[in-house]
Order: structure tokens, then C-alpha cells, then sequence
């Protein structure tokens, strides 16, 4: 009886010290996400992408290399160099261009517009425009933990709008635990992937890899100059 009751203890230890490396908890994931950012001045990173057409039943798959430096408000500057389907979406700040080589066309519009036709908090999570506690509801998703050990968010904004009904993000599992070991995230940009829903239930997945980040990456990388021979859509 003696040696079931010590097999009984040994086993509730295990339990207990396995249950505690499972889960940080969810303020340490979201501060963790956060303090990252605060570190953040640019990236570089690849991504794939998946998008899935809910009317259509389709899926579509893209990628390439997305850049982002930060600035003060909302003049942060991104550039996302698609390689499948060929395209560019860059934004300097005030502009954004969005040029479809195959269609010879390059779409114009000021960054703010963006923003007001509700696609601001989409991209908060990526160029640093606020902390996500204020903007979104957060709770850990239905598996909190993926298969290689990183943390699964489920993020509703406060503020409802077409282009977003609810944000997923996966965040580094081994950032969390240096930033619960340390005080401070192993990386500022833990997001290994994150997910869009939008209102009708179409969804967009990117995956990140090869990330940098904090190389000084130039100003001028934001730039774009429009071809010649191409047909410029102004949306102003």
C-alpha cells in the first residue's frame, strides 16, 4: 500500500509539473506580444499565405517577403513584395501603392483611407499602431498550444468592421517562456502566424519565417515608382 501511495504521489508531481509547462498565462502571452513590439523598429520576414473564398469554396495560396519599418503614429511604412500571385502592396507612411504587373495597373490611395474603410486594425498587429489589449477582446483559443509548443490567441476588436470579425495569432512559445524566465520577450516580433476573419467568414493565414529584425532597414525601401506604361488608379 505503501509503494501505491508513493506511485500515486509520483504521478500527481508529474501531472502538476507538466500542467504548469503547458500554459503560461494569458497576460504573460499578450505581454509577451506587446513588449515585443515596443522593441520593434522594422522587419524583414518571408511569409505564405493562405486565403479561403467562403462563397466560392476555394482556396488560395500566395507568399513573398514583407518589410515594415515603424513610425510614429500612423505614418509606419510596409512593403509586401508577392512573388505568387506577382504583385506589390507598399505604403511610405501617407500613400499606399498596390501594383498588379500582369494587369499593368497600379491602385493609389491614402494610407488614412485604409484606416477609415476599417482595415486600420488589421494591420495593427503588424506595423505597431497600438497594443492589442486595447483593441481587441483576447482569449487563448479552443487549443491553446499548437503541436511545436507556441500559443494560440483568439483576438474580437472592440471596434466591429467589415474587413475583421475576429484575429488569430500564434505566438512564439519559446519568446514566452524567455520573457517569463527574463522579464523580456527572445525576440520583438514573436508572431509566427496569424489569421483574418473577416464578417462573411472568408479567412487569410500568413505563416512568417526567416524573420529580422532591427537591421536599420532604409527609408527609401518604402518608395515606389511607377512604371512606365501603366494605368494608375487614383482612389482619393
Amino acid at each position: 500500500m505503501k509503494f501505491a501511495r508513493t506511485v500515486v504521489l509520483c504521478l500527481a508531481l508529474i501531472t502538476l509539473s507538466v500542467s504548469s509547462a503547458l500554459c503560461a498565462e494569458l497576460s504573460q502571452v499578450v505581454r509577451t506580444l506587446e513588449q515585443g513590439y515596443a522593441s520593434l523598429n522594422d522587419l524583414q520576414a518571408d511569409f505564405s499565405q493562405k486565403s479561403h473564398v467562403k462563397a466560392l469554396r476555394r482556396d488560395e495560396k500566395g507568399g513573398g517577403e514583407l518589410f515594415i519599418k515603424k513610425g510614429g503614429s500612423k505614418d509606419s511604412m510596409f512593403r509586401f513584395n508577392y512573388t505568387k500571385p506577382k504583385q506589390q502592396i507598399v505604403s511610405n507612411g501617407k500613400t499606399v501603392w498596390y501594383y498588379i504587373p500582369d494587369q499593368k495597373q497600379v491602385m493609389v490611395m491614402d494610407l488614412a483611407q485604409m484606416f477609415e474603410a476599417g482595415n486600420g486594425i488589421a494591420m495593427n498587429y503588424l506595423t505597431g499602431l497600438g497594443q492589442v489589449s486595447k483593441d481587441f477582446a483576447i482569449a487563448f483559443a479552443d487549443n491553446a498550444k499548437d503541436k511545436n509548443g507556441n500559443y494560440q490567441l483568439e483576438l474580437t476588436p472592440h471596434k466591429k468592421s467589415a474587413a475583421m470579425a475576429k484575429l488569430q495569432l500564434t505566438i512564439s512559445g519559446d519568446a514566452v517562456e524567455s520573457f517569463i524566465a527574463k522579464g523580456k520577450p527572445s525576440t520583438p516580433f514573436p508572431v509566427v502566424s496569424s489569421t483574418v476573419v473577416d464578417q462573411i467568414g472568408n479567412t487569410t493565414r500568413m505563416d512568417f519565417s526567416n524573420v529580422r529584425t532591427n537591421r536599420g532597414i532604409s527609408s527609401g525601401k518604402f518608395s515606389f515608382r511607377i512604371p512606365s506604361g501603366v494605368q494608375v488608379i487614383k482612389n482619393r
